[in-house]
């Protein structure tokens, strides 16, 4: 066995690696600061504008179920159904033996949601954006993503080989001079945004960006996670939310975890596009197909969302409540604008760990978004809205909110 270079110490046990001591130092800061770690709460039963946390009944603001399909009737019963009729799983990649009747059906449903030619389902929405990426774009490629990007477009730029740059979040003027600089170096371009930014629920001026886009010969991908079912009239999306053609933009992707009620992801766009990605995307054919309990649910969901138009109206409607209310109090909501996703920056991670303590001790669950999924100045809760909420819930949440904050900067 060679010898390690000189100088370099050996690590070959896991509790010593230095990012691993560092998890359970930080955790350990915490508990002596008297703050109780608000992760990986066992939430018992259905998670809609209400959870149950060690026993307690608790009103919810950290689960994205926008539009109350997880536990909806309907939603329950088809994936009842579909366990009966296919199991709990389709044993297979679906290239293989693994394809079934509800693929085919919630892939139709997608794609008429969306306005897009066809649509094709993963096992996870992170591993979507991640697998995709890199099959569509490579070494001699250019990738340039929106600076608030999430990671699983991150992990997909790593892996893919291609360059990599970021722009200035929401600053599509910067991401023409960036192409205006360095376009010609390069085969393919993809630009990758977001529908709604997860951790500021603000949204991107798509048909710029689609200008851009056409200006420098470019790919675009959308990641619609938090804005199918969300946006536009009938929940279709920041596509329907800006009347644009579909067309305009050749990667739809996202993830069925969210307002549709299941888990896995998705990629919609041409029937060429949709081909292709069925035959060779190591992902999707090296990976066995999504479950009929999930395919299920979210076709159940989709079918619902049909059935009450009113959801996305009304998500909407609580949505401009909390953060209105939110203002008026005084509390930095920062870009939010118009989504059921509402930070309430404190700049500061204890704090924002006692603050989140603060509010389950008074039945709100909210949970804290800290260093380095954002950078310190900008720790924070972060409240999801959903179509289950009632006005009352969000009037009482904010006022408790305004004054625990009140209390938090008092003690200094």
């Amino acid at each position: 066995m060679p010898e390690p270079a000189p100088g370099v110490e050996p690590q070959y046990r896991i509790a010593d690696f230095p990012e691993v001591r560092a998890i359970f130092d930080r955790i350990g800061l915490a508990e002596q600061l008297g703050v109780s770690n608000p992760y990986f709460l066992i939430n018992d039963g259905v998670t809609r504008d209400t959870s149950v946390i060690g026993g307690q009944d608790v009103l919810n603001f950290s689960s994205y179920n926008y539009l109350g399909m997880s536990g909806h009737p309907a939603v329950t019963t088809a994936v009842c159904d579909a366990v009966t009729r296919y199991g709990s799983s389709v044993s297979a990649s679906r290239l293989l033996s693994g394809e079934k009747t509800i693929h085919a059906e919630l892939e139709r449903e997608l794609a008429a949601l969306l306005g897009t030619e066809d649509a094709i389902t993963f096992t996870s929405g992170h591993a979507t954006n991640v697998t995709v990426i890199g099959h569509i774009v490579g070494p001699g490629d250019l990738i340039v993503h929106d600076s608030l990007a999430h990671d699983s477009i991150l992990q997909g730029c790593k892996l893919s080989g291609a360059t990599r740059r970021p722009f200035p979040h929401n600053d599509h003027a910067a991401l023409d001079r960036v192409l205006a600089d360095i376009r010609g170096r390069y085969r393919r371009v993809l630009i990758v945004i977001e529908g709604v930014y997860s951790q500021d629920g603000d949204i991107p001026d798509l048909p710029a960006i689609i200008e851009v886009k056409r200006k420098h010969k470019a790919l675009l991908m959308i990641d619609e996670a938090h804005s199918i079912g969300v946006l536009g009239a009938t929940g279709g999306g920041i596509g329907e939310h800006f009347d644009i053609d579909r067309a305009d933009v050749e990667l739809w992707s996202g993830t069925m975890s969210k307002a549709l009620a299941g888990c896995g992801g998705y990629v919609a766009g041409s029937a060429e596009l949709v081909r292709f990605l069925k035959y060779t995307t190591p992902g999707f054919i090296y990976s066995v197909g999504i479950t009929p309990a999930n395919a299920a649910a979210s076709l159940a969901a989709i079918r619902q969302l049909r059935a009450e138009p009113e959801l996305p109206r009304r998500l909407r409607e609580l949505s401009r409540l909390f953060l209105t209310l939110a203002q008026e109090a005084g509390i930095d909501t920062g870009d939010s604008q118009d989504t059921p996703v509402v930070p309430c920056i404190i700049g500061d991670s204890m704090r924002a760990l006692a603050l989140s303590n603060a509010l389950l001790r008074r039945g709100i669950n909210a949970n804290p978004i800290l260093y380095p999924a954002v950078p310190e100045d900008k720790a924070r809760l972060r409240f999801f809205i959903t179509a289950c909420h009632t006005e009352e819930q969000i009037t009482s949440t904010v006022k408790i909110l305004a004054e625990e904050l009140e209390t938090l900067r008092a003690a200094g």
